[in-house]
């Protein structure tokens, strides 16, 4: 009697990539290593992670002390998101420090939270669920992220990524960690307060 393993299966609830935006780790703009971009201190608790987009936020670095403060644009009387996807955050516009060449591509993720979700979800044989909400983070990743053809490679890239998670030296930075020309779209969501930050 021959046993079949049960397949590795995934869950997709529908999170969207705010989900994993509460601490993104980018290049330092002084010295080259991992700083992290964070909510400002102080701040009322979040009613739901898209609120994450439009909350200042504060780089810093603990390598060489370099720090800066980012509030959300203003608009028409709200406050303007900003938006994710790429391979730069959208506060500062700092490259991502998770970046690694994979397939042909540049993979990149926002923190090991983020990583830990692809790996996951690129892991499973049988995925299921997906709520068809228009923000998703599992409809929208690019096909040869999905392929399994491509499975062995992309869960060794976030195997990479992984491993960077606990790096922070300037010399510890993947050569895909540099400056391009890879900025999200301009977004027009808008939210409004009843009291500033």
């Amino acid at each position: 009697m021959v046993h079949r393993r049960a397949p590795a299966r995934h869950l997709d609830q529908g999170q969207w990539p705010a989900r994993y935006a509460d601490r993104l780790l980018v290049v330092c703009p002084r010295c080259g290593g991992r700083a992290e971009v964070v909510p400002r201190p102080g701040l009322p608790a979040l009613e739901y992670f898209g609120e994450l987009l439009f909350r200042p936020r504060r780089l810093i670095c603990g390598g060489c002390g370099a720090s800066a403060e980012w509030t959300a644009p203003r608009r028409d009387g709200g406050l303007v998101a900003a938006q994710l996807g790429g391979t730069r955050e959208p506060f500062f516009g700092r490259p991502l420090w998770l970046q690694t060449r994979c397939a042909g591509r540049v993979l990149w993720a926002y923190n090991a939270e983020h990583v830990d979700a692809l790996a996951d979800y690129v892991r499973a044989t049988l995925r299921e669920g997906g709520t068809g909400a228009t923000r998703a983070m599992f409809p929208r990743l690019p096909r040869w992220m999905k392929s399994s053809a491509r499975r062995a490679e992309v869960l060794a890239g976030l195997r990479r990524l992984r491993a960077m998670c606990d790096l922070s030296a300037p010399a510890d930075r993947s050569d895909a960690a540099h400056e391009r020309d890879d900025r999200p779209r301009r977004h027009g969501a808008r939210y409004f307060r009843s009291s500033p930050y």
